[in-house]
């Protein structure tokens, strides 16, 4: 289950434009970002299962309603945010600047107006009144103290990569912020919408200083502010009564973390927790068979991979790499791993986030893929070409879920047919974020089961984790001519444009088995009968979700 992030960095000149030019760019760049996914159910040779759209809206108010998490969130500070269990949260109690919708399109937030009068500049006109949960109202200042705190290469910020092509970030009026680019960047307003884009106020995170984020307030704007946190059990979330939007449905939301798959579902069962997003695979029969709730899947923007975190030992060879990739039964672990819901692919990005390139590029960019059939034979003799019979792979794996246990045991099994010794590391559930993060949490592994989602409605989220130095190179692949392609597509507003360039990014990806993409995998989020209205798509990330929980009709 972990997960994400990362992203590029580039420059170029700047370029002046007409009047008229200038508004078509604008244009042209908040259609892309407001495009979202394709429409329909999954892709052609699924599982059996059916996207929702959403859930049924609330008839009603709560007193209070009891979240189930996988894991403890080591911060809620929103430069930390990172991972699911921190932004499930974070996303109720800090609001951006933008917001992701339910429909995975992208709507103003804390700002009411994002315009970019030249490709290098964009300004952010922000509304009028928000209220900081300890009373403050929000000004330009805090959004320049927020960002800043995200661009700050020094701030160990998780969103860092974000802010690569930003200048600077100035105060041009009371509610005014304008964000100057040292060149084009077709990414950077969309990831307004996540968290890298949160605005908090900038003297409620001085007061609390390192204690930022682990106690007290977050003094953000959202409809929740953060109530008790029982460290080791729960975090409590407080309906914030001055919140400039629409009133949270519910007083309280109660996220409790239950890191044992069993113990999560038998609390959804019991009514212990209410509900629940990343639902174990495992559990997937059982629940939406058990009467007491609805299981929903929704557009996920994830793809279970294989991540390639070291090229010093076997997988050095790119032959040995693809014989992997070969040999995996994908089938087969979408039916066990998956439970069934899930596409088998062998491509990194799902199809959604390509909804808005032009169909002739869509196409392009699955067609010129390998097949995701298995083919044991074609893997045996790439493996004796390379001499790699024999060698050792390490793989990790953790009782944090099966799609990571049975994936990890799967690798094992296709190593196994092809001649190379896969061996198994087992991390613990709460520590296996730390792959993500800590270069020596994944010492002595050659690679892990990751599923990564995309934060914004775009590939180029993913695939500019292969350029030079970005965040989840792990294994440090470096390639002149995709980092100029990369900067060339991260630079493009146009999204037919863009998306040609990504189309080619994927297929040079592909052809080196950076990752290794395994399937496509859907949201799932399980409500019980006395809630509803939480989305079923992985907006919940980065918009207030749990705001439009209430209770459900009688």
């Amino acid at each position: 289950m972990p997960r994400s992030l990362t992203r590029p960095a580039a420059r170029t000149a700047v370029a002046s434009r007409t009047a008229a030019a200038l508004t078509a760019l604008a244009a042209v760049s908040l259609a892309a970002a407001c495009s979202g996914p394709p429409k329909g159910g999954p892709a052609p040779g699924s599982a059996a299962f059916q996207l929702s759209a959403g859930t049924p809206a609330a008839a009603g108010e709560l007193d209070s309603f009891t979240w189930a998490l996988y894991a403890e969130p080591p911060t809620l500070d929103y430069v930390s945010a990172f991972d699911y269990p921190q932004n499930t949260i974070v996303s109720n109690v800090c609001e951006s600047l933008m917001r992701w919708t339910p429909q995975l399109t992208m709507a103003p937030g804390l700002a009411e107006k994002a315009t970019n009068p030249d490709p290098n500049t964009w300004v952010y006109d922000l509304r009028a009144g928000v209220k900081f949960h300890d009373g403050g109202v929000m000004t330009a200042d805090d959004v320049v103290f927020s960002l800043g705190r995200q661009a700050d290469p020094e701030g160990g910020s998780a969103w860092n990569s974000d802010f690569a092509n930003v200048e600077a970030i100035t105060k041009t009026g009371p509610l005014q912020v304008t964000v100057k680019l040292k060149q084009p960047d077709a990414q950077f307003p969309q990831y307004m919408a996540t968290a890298a884009g949160v605005v908090a106020s900038k003297a409620g995170v001085e007061k609390a200083g390192k204690d930022y984020g682990t106690s007290g307030s977050l003094d953000c704007t959202g409809p929740f502010k953060l109530g008790t946190w029982n460290k080791g059990q729960s975090i409590e979330l407080q309906r914030f009564d001055g919140y400039w939007g629409t009133r949270a449905k519910s007083a309280k939301a109660v996220f409790t973390f239950l890191t044992d798959p069993s113990a999560r579902t038998n609390a959804m069962l019991s009514g212990e927790a209410d509900g629940g997003y990343l639902i174990p695979t495992e559990s997937y029969d059982r629940l939406s068979r058990s009467g007491a709730g609805t299981l929903y899947f929704g557009e996920g923007l994830s793809t279970v991979n294989v991540n390639v975190t070291s090229m010093k030992g076997a997988l050095g060879d790119v032959r040995v790499r693809r014989a992997l990739s070969m040999a995996l039964d994908r089938r087969g672990f979408v039916k066990a791993g998956l439970a069934g819901a899930g596409t088998a692919t062998n491509s990194l990005t799902t199809r959604a986030v390509w909804a808005a390139a032009p169909e002739d590029v869509r196409k392009a960019a699955f067609d010129a893929l390998p097949s995701p059939e298995q083919d044991i034979e074609q893997a045996k003799a790439l493996i004796k070409e390379a001499g790699a019979t024999g060698k050792t792979v390490t793989i990790a794996t953790s009782a944090i879920g099966q799609d990571v246990s049975l994936l990890a045991t799967a690798v094992q099994a296709a190593g196994s047919r092809i001649g190379l010794d896969v061996r198994l590391k087992t991390i613990a559930p709460n520590a296996f974020t730390a792959l993500f993060t800590d270069p020596q949490a994944r010492e002595g592994l050659d690679m892990f089961p990751e599923t990564y989602y995309d934060s914004i409605t775009d590939p180029m989220d993913l695939l500019s984790n292969f350029q030079t130095g970005a965040f989840q190179n792990y294994a440090g692949y470096s390639d002149a001519a995709y980092d100029e392609l990369a900067t060339k597509a991260r630079a493009e507003y146009d999204p037919a444009r863009r998306m040609a360039a990504a189309a080619q990014l994927q297929k040079k990806a592909a052809d080196e088995v950076l990752w290794i993409p395994v399937a496509e995998w859907p949201t799932a989020v399980f409500l019980n009968k006395r809630i509803t209205g939480a989305p079923t798509t992985i907006s919940y990330l980065y918009s207030p979700w749990a705001a439009d929980v209430g209770a459900a009709a009688r």
